[in-house]
């Protein structure tokens, strides 16, 4: 099965600093892929070069069954490609409701002049509810964002991505802030994500890692240090070494 996500060869350097050295890597259609590794080794910078915030200075980044270049395009084409990221602290409109928020996702799908003119039909309607069912919204949808609690704000944020029906998805330290039964669901919904696209996760929390249950890259110095199941990782002298034995 070819790769839907492939990295080749990828370097950046900032001021002197290779954030990014010689990085190559892969995902598939349907994959669930943990990313970790210690402050620096370029988790930030790799999520950037995906999503077209980052040029790189050498090297491919592909997408899709055609394996388009992701290099030439700016952020806003590229997550029409199919690409969503959602960063660390949620950003929702919090004086608006949960429908709202949907419903401005969906808006998002369509061209500026249309949007000033566009009203949701019923089958909007029946999306914006099964978005929130599928995030575990469901019974909050005229509830103001603001009043969510710091997980159903996340969720609702990635509620907002599907919106858009991205193939892949980046996600940026998921768990953290979030109480422990926050923490279960967010880890079964990006299970059950991962069974119709890519998802990526950088996550710090190993515990949070080792319930996803997926393939997991360590990064250091820009590069991949080791790729396998997290006990396979987790053993490697090197990765112990860099990572696991600080602290």
């Amino acid at each position: 099965m070819s790769a839907l996500l492939e990295v080749s060869g990828v370097s950046v350097t900032f001021d002197g600093f290779r954030a990014i050295n010689n990085l190559s890597f892969s995902i598939g259609p349907a994959e669930l892929r943990a990313i970790i590794g210690p402050n620096g080794a370029g988790k930030t910078t790799f999520m950037d070069i995906v999503t077209g915030k980052t040029r790189p200075d050498a090297g491919r980044v592909t997408f899709g069954e055609r394996s388009i270049s992701l290099l030439g395009m700016n952020e806003a084409r590229i997550a029409r490609e199919g690409i969503g990221r959602k960063f660390q602290r949620p950003t929702v409109f919090e004086d608006q409701t949960v429908e709202d928020n949907l419903i401005l996702a969906l808006k998002a799908n369509r061209s500026p002049w249309a949007v000033l003119f566009w009203r949701p039909k019923a089958a909007d309607m029946d999306r914006v509810q099964a978005l929130a069912e599928e995030v575990g919204l469901g019974d909050q949808l005229h509830r103001k964002s603001g009043e969510l609690s710091h997980g159903q704000k996340q969720w609702l944020e990635i509620a907002m991505l599907l919106a858009q029906e991205p193939r892949l998805l980046l996600v940026d330290e998921p768990a953290a802030g979030m109480t422990p039964a926050e923490r279960e669901q967010t880890t079964a919904l990006l299970v059950s994500l991962a069974k119709t696209r890519a998802v990526v996760v950088v996550e710090h929390d190993m515990e949070f890692i080792r319930r996803l249950n997926c393939r997991v890259t360590v990064l250091h110095e820009g590069s991949v240090l080791a790729e396998g199941s997290l006990d396979h990782v987790t053993r490697d002298p090197q990765v112990i070494a860099v990572y696991l034995g600080r602290g």
